[in-house]
């Protein structure tokens, strides 16, 4: 088995192809270990995925995964790791911002015995109030709800054992949060701060509906951190104190009825529904987390579809295939 990996999700990224490749190339090879890389052409529609063959083509050890379309980062992600066949796998943007001279870094830490090495770009050249503030403050609240004290959550620059990514299924936006997924199944982790550099060539793909996603994968990442085997002791909760609300109001107004003779339709005819509709959201909830409970077998035996679709893959001795996923 090869030991390292690097895989780098691209788009729209012609301009970078060349020298990403190059800078990769030098400082692996310097290193003297065994490698590859996985460069995964997620629905590009420029000329990156030519590039990209053409690099191949050359060198052996690179391996080019063209996607049917643009699925997003974490997906992309998910193809590199897919078909990584290192020990060891890097992951890392490919528009230069995350620079490879940091690669020895990650190459250090996970030698020492760490199952997940995180960059963390501790002095951000980015607009402030933009990008830094927003960031500082997600990061804060991620490390809160995740219990997994790191600074920055957003970087794709990481470093991995393989044990460790096959536990961790991605989709969403659910890259950023490997290592509060791989926390839940005792993977230690550290930090290192890299370079961050601006980006010289090629267009953004940061947008603010990514925010938007990510906030409801935190959600989702603190309950299936919380709650992830035990569904019931979120949504059996929530409809308990629900159930019990009912009740409380529902006795109240037959102690009315009984004590006083009290009109209860014409006088309390919406807080009578609102008792109803407590009872009856509480067994809803009720009902939620136990059908919840009986999910959680497909958590444990997963089906292992892929959140991605190839369409064609291009690896040293063997020929240009298409493939159906």
């Amino acid at each position: 088995m090869l030991k390292y990996s690097i895989v780098v999700p691209l788009h729209n990224e012609q301009e970078n192809v060349t020298d990403l490749y190059a800078r990769l190339k030098s400082v692996m090879e310097a290193s003297g270990e065994p490698f590859e890389m996985v460069l995964v052409d997620d629905g590009s529609t420029d000329g990156t995925f030519q590039l990209l063959r053409e690099v191949a083509a050359i060198d052996s050890r690179v391996t080019v995964v063209k996607l049917r379309r643009n699925f997003g980062q974490t997906a992309g992600l998910a193809a590199g790791f897919d078909h990584a066949r290192g020990e060891f796998v890097i992951a890392m943007d490919g528009d230069l911002q995350h620079d490879p001279a940091d690669i020895p870094i990650f190459m250090e830490k996970i030698a020492e015995g760490y199952d997940i090495v995180s960059g963390w770009r501790k002095n951000r050249v980015d607009n402030y109030w933009l990008r830094r503030f927003p960031s500082r403050c997600a990061n804060w609240l991620m490390a809160k709800l995740s219990g997994v004290d790191i600074h920055d959550f957003g970087t794709t620059f990481k470093a991995y054992r393989r044990e460790i990514l096959e536990q961790v299924p991605l989709y969403g936006e659910l890259h950023r949060f490997i290592p509060a997924l791989a926390s839940w199944h005792g993977a230690s982790i550290i930090e290192v701060p890299i370079k961050n550099v601006n980006r010289e060539r090629g267009a953004s793909h940061y947008g603010i509906s990514r925010t938007f996603r990510v906030f409801f994968d935190l959600i989702t990442i603190r309950f299936l951190l919380k709650y992830l085997s035990r569904p019931l002791h979120f949504f059996g909760t929530v409809g308990m104190f629900s159930i019990m609300g009912g009740f409380a109001v529902a006795g109240w107004l037959i102690l009315q009825k009984i004590l006083h003779q009290t009109d209860i339709m014409l006088q309390h005819g919406p807080l009578m529904i609102f008792a109803a509709v407590l009872l009856l959201a509480g067994l809803n909830m009720l009902a939620v987390g136990l059908l919840g409970e009986m999910q959680v077998r497909h958590y444990h035996e997963p089906t292992q579809r892929p959140p991605y679709s190839v369409e064609r893959l291009l690896r040293a001795q063997s020929e240009e295939s298409t493939i159906s996923e």
